[in-house]
Order: C-alpha cells, then structure tokens, then sequence
C-alpha cells in the first residue's frame, strides 16, 4: 500500500499581502492593510507592469493613497512624509522581535523559488545564501531559520552557539500571528472635523492629532459592529468619518516667527519645562492677543473648509450632515467661530467677497466732500473694494489727515459692509448687534435691552483692542457680551454644523471671566442647533454649562453611560450603599409612624388622664413633630421611586441636556489629584464617548441602538 504521509504535498504559489512601513522616534513597525485594500492593490500590481504611469489606488477609507508601482503611501488630509509599501510573502522574527516583520521584495521572491525548488523535489536541508551576509536554511515545510552573519553580532557574544542563534522564518500572512482588518465601509454616513486644544501633542504618549483620530476612528467602527450590528449587515448604515484639524503647526511655524521671538527671552534654566510651556501654555495667551487670534481663527476655520472641499472631492456621492468636535481649547476656538457665524438665507455662506454698492470711489468721495483725496488714492490702485480692507494707518501712510480718515473709515462701516456684518467683534467669543434707534414716541424697540441702546460706547471695528463692557448675555438678536476681548473677523465655514461637541472643554470659565453671568436660554448658534459639553469629572479643565442658563435650579450633569450596557461596578456599588442607608432611615421612620398611628387609636380610657391644668399644647406640638417627620420620610421615598420630570435647559441643544459626564474608572476613584493630567486627554480613547457620539448622529438619522448581550 501507498504511504500517504511519504507523499510531499504539491507546491502552491504564495498569496501575498500587502503592508505599509510606519516609524516612530525609536522603532519600526510594519502593519497589514485590510484584506479588501490588499486585494486592491494586488489587483493594482498585476497591471502596473503593462502601463508606463503611475497606478494610484485610493486605501484605508480614501485617507491614503498608495502609488503601487513606486511603493508608496501618501496622506490625503494631512501632512505627513511618505511611507514604504510591500508586497510580501515573506517574514522573520527574532528573538527581540515581538512581531513578525516582512522580507524585502527581492528577498523573498528567492526565498520562494528556493522553497517551491524544495517542495517538488522534496530535497530538503537546503542553504541559502545572501549577498548581505545573511544565511537561510529549509529544515523541512514547518521548519525554516535564517542565521544572521557573525560580522553583525554583538561583540560581548563570545559563544559560538549564541553567535549563530536563528530566526523564525514564516511563510505567507496566514503563518504569522497579525491581526488583519476586515476594511471599513464605503458609505460615509455622516463626517465629523475634530479641532485639538494647546500643545502639538493630544495625550500622556505626546501622540499627534492624527494619531488620536485614528484611535476615535477605530473605536466608532467597532462600536458601529457591536451597537449597530443589525443595521449594519443590512447596509442600512455604513460609517461615520472623523478628520483632524491641526491649527497649531500654523502659529509655530516659520511664518509667525513667534517661536523664534519666544526662544530668545527664555530663561536657560529648567530648559525642559520651559520649552513645554512655550510649544503648550502659550497657547493659551496666544488666543487673547490681538496678533495671533486671529491667526488662530484663520487657521482653524480655512483648514476645515479645505478638508470640507477635499472631503466632497474624493466622494461625490456624499450627502450626509456634518458635525465638529473640539477639545479643550479648540471647543472654545469652535464655540467663538459658530457663535459668529451668518445665518444667510441660501443656508450656506458664500465663498465671494463682500459686494459693494454701484457707486463709484469718484462719487463717495464728493457725497463726503473729499474729492481732493481722489488723485491719492487712485495712485494707489485703490477701488472701492480694497478701499473697505484698509485701516486707519493705511490712510494715515498716504498723508490723510485724520478728520477724512474717519469720515472715509465711518463711511467703509455704515455703507459698505453688508447688514450681518455691521458689528462691533467683540470677542473673541460673542457679538454686539447694532444700535437700533427707538420709535417716534421715544420707546425703545420690543426686544430691546436698555444695556443694548448703549452699545454704541464701544470703539470703532478697526481698533486693536476694546475694554467696554455689555452685560447683554448670549441670546440676543445677534450676539452677546465681551470685556476686554481683542476685536477680530471672524472667517464663515462652508456648512452648517449639524451637532457641536465639547470635550473637557474651558468655555464656561472663560464666558464668565469675559464677564457673562447667564446664557439666555432661548439663544442658539446661528448655524448649529446642537450641543454636548462632554467631560471626566477629575477633568481640571473642564467646566459646566447649564448652571449659566439655569441659574434657579442645581441641575446634576447626565451620566454618560458604560458602552457595555451598565455602570462601572465601583459606581454601582456606591449607589446601593446610598440607597441602602436612605432604606434603612425610610423604614425607621415609617416603624415609628406605624406605631404612633396604633397609639392614637387606643379608647380614650386607656390614654393616660390629662392633670387638671396642664395645657395639651406641648402634647399637640409632639404629635405634629412625629406626623411631619413621618411624612417627609415618607415624601422623601415616593419623591425616589416617581421619576423626575424632563427638564428643559435651554435652547442650545434644542431643549435637552447639555453637560454629560463621563463615569470614572475605579482606579481613578482613588486618587483624583494622580489621575487630573490624564483625565484631560481621555477622550480619545474613550469609547464611552465615542458612543455617544454615535447615538447623536444616527438618533437624528432613525437608526435603532441596540445593546450587545453582554
């Protein structure tokens, strides 16, 4: 009979995969494209021999783009330098290694002519020699190790079995211990821009903001396949996009020169901490100078709106609603832009400039009684339009004396300026409306605050700096209050956000030191109708909302629940000691009032007589006592079991709550003060938050949560 086992198994090619190179500061690693990108790409290779151009395949959701015939991946939205791309088939691991890393193209391709030599001949034992000195010997199919040359070694290794210790040589992904990613869905559901706060760094591992996207990505696609899974395998949704916004590259690079100024009066001591202070704190101050807000804003809002276009470039087909996130100083940078935004009734701010009215720089000149400044200025190129862009020291500069320069300036103002735009910026943050004059009779307009008819104290919208104060509040027909806030344009975006979301977010603090007290509870964005200020509660630079806009009653913030379904365990356990100490009050009480109901109901005769002239004040006294007490205990229960009333917090998230709050781990718990710094930058990677984000978005679109059996 025919030995099956001496019988080799016939040779079958390889099936490649394809993988993309990424470094860090101190390592290398190689990470697998998911199997529907690879099998783009091999698809891809097959046919880049034939054509002489560049094949440009779009990967990982249409962020990357990966030119196959020169190996390379490419950023879509973000700078970032190129990565290496691989073909491979084969992979080694060392005895350092934690992964299995791949062999270079030409490198394996000899490795699997070498092994599909072996395999048809079943002649095994075979050596394979390198160039680079490398040697690589097949034991048998199972068994195959490379041995590095001895001019590598390290030189304290003196034993000639350590001199030649091997490596593990795997053939094929399938053979390696790598988790490949299934792909995520083409549709793009709804996209969402996320703005980072101070610093270039956005966690404790002084990770970029692309990095930590990328982790809030991953957790909403996981999300998505364990709180959506119905809905997804009927291809009623598909996924939900997040996309970085980096502002602070743009204030510290080369163009600014702020660094560089900074550096200069930098003390040398505690280099280290210094040099944090400069590229993080500073932040901070740089969004109250008149200089660098502006260029924060700029940044900010034109960056979005880039994204936005390249977004709707690279899917056409895309119609779904758009949303921002902001985390910590970002949401106060996203907070001051939505809240300056025009609500134009075609529903979409126009790119075009500003258009100025029919009338001729000759004719404004003569209704002033300014024509004698026409020759100057007409030497200068200057029309109408770049008129209305020049400030008081760019007349100044062409030798205008002052009365014409503010008569020109106040003209720019009144006349020029379209009727949305005539505000005094006050911000940033919030907006003045102008000054409407009152009626015949000396009323002021319905609607109109006193403090309102005052504005017109504040300086002029091409000053650097304004110091009146409005105790107006947010809510008003157009804007609010402002103290001492630097005066800038703010840019428009391209669309209307759907929801704004806040995470460990400073804006309550700094609407209060900008000296407003109460948010009206009927003002909204102009442009967006939701809000979420989302924080941990060691977060130490976070802040509420709601108590601004409910000032009579003390609202607890909602709870953000556990994405497995219930409270962490610490919190739960927390809870039903509470409950079990107001039961136990409850029942001591209510024992008492049983017993006391049982004492008033005995015969008269068996109460004990009532001496002739005590006065049966103090007695109805100690009855009353007992009843009130019984019934507030018993008030106090039925006030726990009957659920409380919706409440209503305004009109910023369309009547809902506003302030949620995330459940802290039970590590934390312990030390709030260790787990402060962290706390801020949890976000990221907190898949609590993650999923209440995706409740909002597909809440509005009618898609059903369901929750996973746990």
């Amino acid at each position: 009979m025919l030995d099956m086992e001496s019988v080799p198994a016939p040779y079958r090619e390889v099936q490649p995969h394809w993988f993309y190179c990424r470094r860090a500061e101190e390592s290398t690693s190689w990470l697998p494209f998911s199997r529907e990108d690879s099998e783009k790409l091999e698809n891809a290779w097959t046919t880049v021999n034939e054509k002489k151009e560049e094949v440009v395949i779009a990967v990982e959701g249409e962020r990357y783009d990966v030119h196959v015939k020169g190996r390379k991946r490419y950023a879509v939205y973000w700078e970032q330098a190129p990565t290496e791309v691989r073909r491979c088939t084969w992979f080694y691991k060392g005895d350092k290694d934690t992964r299995f890393l791949p062999y270079p193209e030409d490198f394996s391709q000899r490795l699997e002519e070498a092994y599909m030599i072996a395999v048809t001949l079943d002649e095994w034992k075979t050596k394979l020699e390198f160039p680079t000195g490398e040697t690589v010997i097949l034991h048998n199919p199972k068994l195959i190790m490379q041995y590095q040359p001895i001019g590598l070694q390290d030189e304290w290794v003196s034993s000639p079995s350590e001199q030649t210790r091997p490596q593990t040589v795997k053939r094929a992904v399938e053979n390696i211990s790598v988790e490949i990613p299934d792909g995520e869905p083409d549709k793009v559901d709804h996209l969402v821009f996320m703005v980072h706060g101070i610093g270039p760094a956005c966690d404790l591992r002084f990770r970029s903001i692309i990095q930590c996207v990328n982790d809030f990505r991953s957790a909403s696609l996981s999300l998505l396949a364990s709180h959506y899974k119905r809905a997804q395998q009927d291809g009623g949704i598909g996924r939900v996009e997040f996309l970085p916004v980096n502002w602070h590259s743009a204030l510290h690079g080369d163009a600014t020169g702020v660094d560089e100024d900074i550096q200069r009066i930098t003390l040398p001591s505690i280099s280290r901490l210094r040099h944090f202070t400069n590229d993080t704190l500073l932040d901070l101050f740089f969004y109250n100078s008149p200089t660098y807000c502006q260029t924060i804003v700029d940044t900010v809002a034109s960056e979005i709106n880039k994204l936005h276009t390249l977004f709707k470039q690279r899917h056409p087909e895309f119609n779904g609603a758009i949303s921002v996130v902001g985390h910590s100083l970002g949401s106060l940078i996203l907070f001051d832009l939505l809240t300056n935004q025009r609500n134009g009734s075609d529903g979409v701010p126009s790119d075009e400039p500003f258009r100025l009215n029919s009338a001729t720089l000759e004719q404004i000149l003569t209704r002033l009684g300014l024509q004698q400044y026409l020759d100057t200025l007409q030497a200068e190129n200057l029309d109408l339009e770049s008129l209305a862009l020049c400030q008081d020291s760019d007349l100044k500069d062409l030798g205008i004396p002052l009365g014409p320069r503010k008569k020109i300036l106040n003209y720019v103002k009144r006349k020029w300026l379209p009727e949305d735009c005539r505000t005094v910026r006050l911000a940033p943050g919030l907006q003045v409306p102008p000054p409407e004059t009152s009626d015949p009779d000396g009323n002021q307009p319905s609607g109109l605050t006193m403090q309102q008819s005052q504005f017109h104290r504040a300086q002029s919208i091409t000053s650097a700096v304004d110091y009146e104060y409005f105790d107006m509040g947010i809510g008003q027909t157009n804007g609010g209050i402002a103290k001492g806030q630097v005066s800038i344009d703010y840019p428009q975006l391209a669309f209307h956000p759907q929801t704004f979301f806040a995470f460990g977010s400073p804006i309550g603090m700094f609407l209060t030191v900008r000296g407003l007290k109460h948010i009206d509870p009927n003002y909204t964005f102009p442009t967006c109708k939701s809000f979420y200020n989302i924080y941990h509660p060691y977060d130490p630079v976070a802040y509420r909302i709601e108590p601004m806009i409910v000032t009579e009653t003390d609202l607890e913030p909602m709870l953000i629940p556990h994405h497995k379904g219930r409270k962490r365990m610490h919190l739960e356990l927390k809870d039903s000691l509470t409950r079990m100490s107001m039961d136990l009050k409850n029942n001591v009480l209510g024992s008492l009032r049983t017993a006391w109901q049982s004492l008033a109901r005995l015969p008269v005769a068996a109460l004990p007589p009532v001496e002739e002239g005590e006065n049966t004040t103090q007695r109805d006294l100690q009855e009353t006592h007992v009843a009130a007490v019984c019934e507030e205990a018993e008030s106090s229960s039925s006030t726990e079991q009957t659920e409380q009333p919706e409440i209503k917090v305004g009109m910023l998230n369309g009547g809902r709550r506003i302030d949620f709050v995330l459940q802290e781990k039970p590590i934390e718990s312990f030390n709030e003060y260790l787990f402060a710094i962290q706390s801020h930058l949890c976000y990221w990677e907190s898949e609590d938050t993650a999923l209440l984000l995706l409740k909002e978005i597909y809440d509005k679109q009618g898609v059903a949560f369901e929750q996973p059996q746990q």
